[in-house]
């Protein structure tokens, strides 16, 4: 088979390039109440927090970025974390306040927090929205109490409920995110559950399947074989087809590998990501991606709180670590993120970073229906998504 594939575009078009994802903002918040067993992020559980000291330090990062990025349209503003809701309203509105007199925001800005949904994050809920915030994820996870027990969560069934209700009340946009592949479920409970979660008034949904990474509480009784009542690779996968099968019914289809909108309600901050824009990061662990006269940088925060804010003080950079990403890079980051959207990959400014697409094998796909040429767009089919990384290991070069 041969398949007729469009031009590269121009790589002198390449200094603006992120231009086709937008420009966002990463704002990292890095305490919790308490470490969830699954969790693998860079979260830490502290009984005192400087607040005031933590907002200056997040000011003077987003100064220094703005003076790097001049005259840039922001997009989006994500908090993210650890627990990003523990955070004082005040702190809130004096990072959106920076970023507000660092970059001109886009009329339509969406600006996101995570939450959890406990009585101390629900009471500041109102107060975020005064402070600028119009749209928050809500780390529910599960809509049962034993499995919110199980996965070391602190609030209830009730609490989710009623933490939505509120949020729902506050906010023009609300995400819900669900786990599955839990232990002891199957697909009967599954259904049940993501069915229950969508009558909820829901209009983005994120579901992933429970993964046991190395490092993480899990992890360790994973490998003593404490880990009982896990779903198989086989049930798994049926979950995933499961959910796709009633999102779309209820007019919530698939837009990215694991997650759910209906049109319109799609989280354009990790769209920004996905689709392979810039944006800049602040906060500890923090990771960005700026294109600057000299090229497109992978950027890398301190890791650890104390480190991270005593550089930002010390020597005004928390970065840890700046890299030149090569067009090899840049290339491949954007065949592993566009091609888990719905819309997939443009195939001619992937080209443009001198990558190729290799014919043998992509025809193979095409012909197996696992991808789909349409026009200058690369796309997984239904029948490829649940075997994405299997595709992605034969068109990378």
């Amino acid at each position: 088979m041969t398949l007729d594939l469009p031009a590269a575009a121009s790589p002198t078009d390449l200094a603006e390039d992120w231009r086709a994802g937008g420009f966002a903002l990463y704002v990292h918040w890095p305490f919790c109440a308490a470490k969830c067993p699954y969790c693998d992020f860079n979260s830490h559980v502290a009984a005192t927090i400087d607040q005031p000291r933590w907002l200056a330090a997040y000011r003077s990062e987003i100064a220094r970025l703005a003076a790097e990025t001049r005259g840039r349209v922001l997009n989006s503003i994500f908090f993210g974390g650890g627990t990003p809701s523990l955070m004082a309203p005040e702190t809130v509105a004096g990072v959106i306040e920076a970023a507000r007199a660092a970059w001109p925001f886009a009329n339509d800005i969406e600006i996101t927090l995570e939450a959890n949904p406990t009585s101390v994050e629900m009471g500041r809920f109102r107060a975020f929205a005064d402070g600028g915030v119009n749209r928050v994820s809500m780390g529910i996870q599960a809509l049962n109490d034993d499995d919110l027990r199980r996965l070391g969560r602190m609030h209830s069934v009730v609490e989710a409920r009623a933490a939505f209700d509120i949020a729902r009340d506050c906010f023009t946009r609300v995400s819900f995110d669900l786990i599955y592949a839990r232990q002891d479920q199957d697909r009967a409970h599954w259904r049940a559950e993501l069915t229950e979660a969508l009558s909820m008034a829901v209009d983005h949904l994120s579901a992933y399947q429970l993964t046991i990474e190395p490092g993480t509480a899990f992890g360790a009784r994973h490998a003593k074989g404490g880990l009982k009542g896990l779903p198989d690779d086989d049930m798994s996968a049926d979950m995933y087809l499961d959910t796709q099968e009633i999102c779309a019914a209820a007019g919530m289809p698939t837009y990215e590998i694991s997650n759910h909108a209906r049109p319109g309600a799609e989280s354009r901050h990790n769209l920004v990501y996905w689709r392979q824009g810039d944006w800049a990061a602040v906060g500890p662990g923090a990771h960005g991606r700026l294109t600057l006269p000299g090229g497109r940088l992978a950027t890398e925060a301190h890791r650890a709180p104390g480190e991270w804010l005593a550089a930002v003080e010390g020597r005004g950079n928390g970065d840890s670590a700046t890299e030149a990403l090569t067009m090899q890079d840049r290339a491949l980051e954007y065949l592993l993120m566009s091609l888990r959207l719905a819309e997939g990959m443009q195939v001619s400014r992937y080209l443009s970073h001198g990558a190729r697409l290799p014919q043998g094998r992509l025809a193979d796909l095409v012909g197996l229906g696992l991808v789909v040429l349409q026009q200058d767009r690369l796309i997984a089919t239904p029948t490829g998504r649940p075997v994405l990384n299997a595709i992605l290991r034969e068109l990378a070069e």
